[in-house]
């Protein structure tokens, strides 16, 4: 892979299992800090969690990005991927962000991605 490239994944709990370079983000907060660092930039890919756990949502990510392409100056995204495990989730996020142009894959359940210490105890 790319060093260059530019990789952000947000999610509370879950990392690339293949190890690949991408600065992380565990919460919605830290998520928009994060993209906002990319504003005039590129971002190859940025992958989203729809629940990061308990009250928070990847949602506050979302509006960022949509009230830039709002502001007809939407991030340089090569592709968003929304994996999560709420399958009707995932849909309206992707439904949203390509309604305002951007290039997004859902993929829940993907093997990308996974917990670095087996899943969270119940």
């Amino acid at each position: 892979m790319d060093a260059r490239r530019a990789i952000t994944l947000i999610d509370d709990l879950r990392s690339f299992v293949d190890g690949r370079r991408a600065e992380v983000a565990r919460t919605s907060a830290a998520g928009v800090e994060l993209l906002t660092r990319y504003r005039d930039g590129r971002l190859d890919e940025l992958w989203l969690d729809h629940d990061l756990g308990g009250d928070d949502t990847i949602w506050p990510v979302v509006e960022v990005l949509e009230q830039a392409a709002f502001d007809d100056r939407p991030f340089n995204i090569g592709v968003v991927v929304v994996h999560s495990a709420n399958p009707g989730g995932a849909a309206r996020i992707a439904l949203g962000l390509r309604r305002w142009g951007y290039r997004v894959r859902v993929a829940s359940g993907c093997s990308d991605v996974g917990y670095d210490k087996g899943p969270p105890a119940s």
